[in-house]
């Protein structure tokens, strides 16, 4: 396993991050879930494989995710050899404090993280949305006020226009508060839409990049048209406010991974992660796992050097869309 630091911040990583919203037990994913006894074997994989980030929500699987991970932490690692990530947002309940990011929201959920994992810290404490219901500078306060109180190492966020992590990143800076040191944003071979002004403010201020979906919900890991997922089975895969993902027009994409993987001789997943990794902005690509396989496959990448008309026989044929997740 390769490691970087998380953006200009001195924290290391392994260059690929276990995605835990895999694992649960009911909630609204309990569909393709894993439960303890699944996901053990995917969590010794991974640190076979010395990918020791793990990433997870407070939301996943209703917090289920969270208390999987715990108890795999206190049965197979050391807690300070795992970099650990969390998030919070999206509701838990209907309580004041249930979701957003009020100071009220913050101090109740990082408490509810912390012991569902079953640990005193948090490596990584995520904004999992942009709140627009509350202020900035309370959300930064508060964030800062848990960091003080040594239950969270690094702040991060996810998803959110260019502004809004930049308005977050200057009001901190304004008050000597903690600042982010990582985004966690959807990038993949026909969601690119984060080149337009996301990466530039992430070079700009020392901010990791730790893509989620980067292999497109397995779209392109397969041919064209293969629906021998449970994900892929979906018609068609929609994001949380049921727009179509994919476009017709990302067929040539996928054709194009297929060609490369073929003629390089390993999966199509590793081509597509292969990408991912090539941009020098990306620290660590999270890889939602249920199968073996798929830790594989994503570790081959990071020793597959892809030529530059590869690249640009994967990138050419892109049609610009609207993010998702907003």
């Amino acid at each position: 396993m390769k490691y970087s630091r998380l953006g200009s911040s001195g924290l290391k990583v392994s260059r690929l991050t276990l995605g835990c919203m895999s694992f649960g037990t009911g909630g609204r994913n309990g569909t393709w879930t894993l439960d303890d006894a699944a996901a053990e074997p995917i969590f010794r994989q991974a640190l076979d494989l010395g990918i020791t980030f793990w990433d997870t929500a407070n939301v996943y699987s209703s917090g289920t995710s969270e208390e999987i991970v715990g108890r795999a932490i206190a049965k197979l690692a050391r807690r300070d050899d795992i970099v650990l990530a969390t998030k919070l947002h999206f509701r838990m309940h209907d309580g004041p404090g249930g979701s957003g990011l009020s100071r009220k929201a913050v101090m109740e959920q990082i408490d509810g993280s912390l012991k569902r994992l079953r640990t005193d810290y948090v490596d990584l404490y995520q904004i999992h949305r942009f709140d627009p219901n509350t202020p900035v500078d309370e959300t930064m306060q508060a964030l800062h006020d848990v960091v003080k109180a040594g239950k969270v190492r690094y702040l991060g966020a996810s998803s959110m226009w260019a502004w809004q992590f930049s308005k977050m990143q200057y009001v901190a800076s304004l008050n000597g508060w903690t600042r982010f040191v990582s985004m966690q944003h959807q990038y993949n071979l026909v969601q690119r839409e984060e080149e337009r002004e996301m990466f530039g403010l992430l070079a700009d201020q020392g901010i990791g990049s730790l893509p989620w979906s980067p292999l497109a919900g397995g779209l392109v890991t397969r041919p064209w048209g293969d629906k021998s997922t449970a994900r892929g089975a979906e018609n068609p895969v929609v994001d949380m406010f049921g727009r179509p993902l994919f476009q017709d027009s990302d067929k040539a994409i996928v054709d194009a991974v297929q060609k490369i993987a073929q003629s390089r001789g390993v999966s199509m997943a590793t081509v597509a992660m292969a990408w991912v990794l090539n941009r020098p902005d990306v620290s660590s690509p999270i890889i939602g796992a249920t199968k073996p396989k798929h830790l594989a496959d994503a570790a081959a990448a990071l020793d597959l050097k892809l030529s530059d008309e590869e690249i640009a026989a994967l990138e050419q044929p892109y049609t610009p869309r609207l993010p998702t997740y907003f």
